[in-house]
C-alpha cells in the first residue's frame, strides 16, 4: 500500500510591513552614510549622544566622533532636572565626567568646542581645555571640588574669549582667579560665583561633606574687589551668599556700571542702606535680587513650622 501523501510544506512568512504600510526589508541603519548619521545625531542631546548611539557600532561611533558635533559640551540639562546631583560626586563619578569632557575636547578638532557647561569636573580635564580651546566662550563647571587656581590660571591665559564663567561652589578656586579672568578676558559679560548657604548649614547634612562646606574661602571683600577692579565690562552677576561687606560691595558698584542683572541673595552682612546704594549707584540695572531675600524667607518658613506667625 502507497504510503500517505505528505501535506506540503507551510508557505513562507510575508516580508515585513513598515510603519506606512509598504512592505520592504528592514533597514541596514548601519548602512547609513555618514553626513545621514551625523545629521541625525545632531538631534540629541549631549547625554542621548553620549549613552546610546556611541555603543551601537563601529560606523556610529565614528559618526559620533564627528567635529561638528562637538561644538558644545553641555551636561547641565542632567544635572538640573535631579535635586540629588549634589550627591553623585565621587572619585569614580569625577573620571568618568573627565573623560566624555577630554574626548569632547579631541574631537572639537582646531579649537572648535566653544562652550563648556559640566559638573564634577576636574583640573586634568581643564588642562586639556585651555591646551586645546582657544575660542571657548562659555565656560560652567559648578560643584567641581577638584578644580583650584592652578587650572583656572591656564583658562585665564589661553582661552581670552570667555564670555561667560560659573565657577559656582568651586570652593578650591579663590579671589586670585578672578583677577587672572578679569586681566586677560575682556569679552567676560557673566559672572556666576554662588557659594553654600552658610547661613543654615543644617541644610547640608548628609549632602555635602562637612570639609567641603567648611573649605569655603568666603574671600567676600577680596573677590568682590577682584570683581570690581578687573571686570568693568560685567552685566550679568550672581554672588549669592557671599560674605562680602560694605565695602566690598561698594568695590562692585563702583567697577561694575554695565551691570543689569545683580543677585545678591543670601548676603547676610548687607544692609538696607547697602540695598540702596546699589540700586542709586547702577543706572542699567534690570533685575536685583535682595540681599535678605533668603535671610526673610527662611524666618517665615520657621514662624510658619513655630505657629508664630
Amino acid at each position: 500500500m502507497d504510503a500517505p501523501e505528505q501535506p506540503p510544506p507551510p508557505p513562507p512568512p510575508p516580508p515585513p510591513v513598515d510603519s506606512s504600510g509598504e512592505s520592504g526589508p528592514s533597514p541596514d541603519w548601519a548602512e547609513l552614510t555618514h553626513d545621514c548619521l551625523t545629521n541625525v545625531l545632531s538631534r540629541l542631546t549631549a547625554e542621548q549622544l553620549w549613552t546610546g548611539p556611541m555603543l551601537v557600532c563601529k560606523s556610529w561611533l565614528r559618526a559620533c566622533a564627528d567635529p561638528s558635533l562637538h561644538t558644545a559640551f553641555d551636561l547641565e540639562a542632567r544635572f538640573e532636572s535631579s535635586r540629588e546631583s549634589i550627591r553623585w560626586w565621587s572619585p569614580e563619578f569625577e573620571r568618568r565626567v573627565d573623560a566624555m569632557l577630554r574626548s569632547a575636547v579631541r574631537w572639537s578638532g582646531d579649537g572648535g568646542l566653544a562652550a563648556i557647561r559640566a559638573r564634577h569636573c576636574s583640573d586634568l580635564a581643564l588642562d586639556l581645555v585651555a591646551e586645546r580651546c582657544p575660542n571657548l566662550q562659555v565656560l560652567s563647571i559648578k560643584s567641581c571640588q577638584s578644580v583650584t587656581d592652578a587650572s583656572m590660571a591656564r583658562i585665564a591665559s589661553r582661552c581670552t574669549s570667555l564670555r561667560e564663567l560659573d565657577i559656582s561652589y568651586c570652593h578650591e578656586v579663590s579671589h586670585k582667579s578672578l583677577v587672572r579672568i578679569g586681566r586677560n578676558c575682556p569679552n567676560l559679560k557673566v559672572l556666576k560665583r554662588n557659594l553654600m548657604k552658610w547661613l543654615d548649614p543644617s541644610q547640608h547634612v548628609g549632602v555635602v561633606p562637612a570639609e567641603y562646606l567648611n573649605a569655603c574661602p568666603q574671600e567676600g571683600d577680596s573677590e568682590a574687589a577682584a570683581i570690581g577692579k578687573y571686570m568693568p565690562q560685567l552685566e550679568h552677576l550672581e554672588i549669592r551668599f557671599s560674605k562680602l561687606t560694605a565695602k566690598g560691595l561698594t568695590s562692585i558698584c563702583d567697577g561694575c556700571l554695565d551691570l543689569m542683572h545683580f543677585d545678591l541673595s543670601g548676603c547676610a552682612n548687607l544692609t538696607s542702606r547697602d540695598t540702596l546704594y546699589v540700586i542709586s549707584n547702577l543706572k542699567n540695572l534690570q533685575h536685583f535680587i535682595n540681599p535678605r531675600f533668603y535671610i526673610f524667607d527662611r524666618t517665615i518658613r520657621s514662624g510658619m513650622a513655630t505657629g508664630s506667625l
